[in-house]
């Protein structure tokens, strides 16, 4: 469906979470946590889990943009004021993962709790990916060089099992545009195979992120024939989020993003709330899309 459909791009009413929003806690967005929450109450969304950027490379836009003690703070009083009121919010992170900093990153979660951890593979300046140096570097490459940097990283990223959760798996998508585009990555999911492999292997979730029905991409990320391969490998831990970083991309394309984990056969969503790991169960107008109600739960 094209990107402006109201029904991939809206913003989504009467869900039970949306596990990735940035506020302006992250370098590049600029919504104070309330605001969300006014929208969450509004809209009914039950629970909103804060996953602030967080950077290990020096130099990297989130990079001691501020203190673990400000994030939880403002996250905690947050929920603190909203849950009576009937939002649940969780203190979560977005950590960039770089193999290279891997012990940091280790560190750094042996060291401070959160509700919730989403690892993520970023494209900053010195990336092939980058768009000053995108064009060049997948010129003349076959597909599977040409994303081999990308989802090397997420592999790990993966095996590393620091995380509760792999955002958007493909984001390098966005970058590719229009020099691979993703009808040619879904040409070739065999390039997806270790990733999926290493997921079911692991238990760490796959996030379906739907940021990327409002980028270039025009698909989740990861698209819905991955998801599905995913559930036929043995996978059984999904989760959505809608990767706001403004107010008006709160739950946006998420009703779509729920379809996508129905349509997998999907029946709950994975999570945790700072314990033991949860299910969140779909809205009933989900459990019976893709044919069979719960089967990979």
């Amino acid at each position: 469906m094209p990107a402006d459909d109201p029904d991939v791009t809206g913003q989504a009413r009467d869900l039970p979470l949306d596990a990735h929003v940035h506020t302006n806690l992250s370098p590049d967005a600029d919504t104070r946590i309330d605001a969300y929450a006014e929208e969450a109450l509004a809209r009914g969304i039950a629970e909103i889990a804060i996953t602030d950027h967080l950077d290990f490379t020096p130099g990297a836009p989130a990079y001691a943009f501020t203190t673990f003690e400000e994030r939880e703070r403002v996250v905690r009083q947050a929920a603190e004021r909203w849950n009576p009121l009937g939002v649940a919010i969780r203190f979560g992170v977005e950590l960039t993962y770089d193999s290279a900093h891997e012990p940091d990153i280790r560190e750094h979660l042996a060291r401070h709790h959160y509700d919730y951890t989403i690892g993520s593979v970023h494209v900053y300046a010195a990336s092939p990916f980058h768009p000053s140096r995108v064009g060049a570097w997948t010129s003349g490459r076959p597909l599977a060089e040409i994303v081999a940097p990308y989802f090397d990283e997420v592999l790990s990223a993966i095996r590393s099992e620091l995380f509760d959760t792999i955002g958007h798996l493909d984001f390098v998508k966005r970058y590719l545009v229009p020099h691979v585009t993703p009808a040619q990555l879904a040409g070739a999911p065999e390039l997806y195979e270790p990733l999926l492999v290493a997921l079911v292997e692991t238990g760490v979730a796959l996030e379906v992120n739907s940021s990327g029905l409002r980028q270039e991409a025009r698909e989740t990320y990861p698209a819905a024939p991955i998801v599905a391969r995913y559930g036929v490998l043995g996978g059984t831990r999904v989760v959505a989020g809608s990767d706001a970083h403004r107010k008006g991309s709160f739950t946006a394309g998420l009703e779509a993003g729920y379809g996508v984990v129905a349509a997998a056969g999907f029946g709950q969503l994975a999570f945790r709330r700072g314990g033991s790991r949860v299910d969140v169960t779909l809205p009933d107008r989900f459990r019976t899309r893709g044919g069979v109600e719960g089967a990979n739960t």
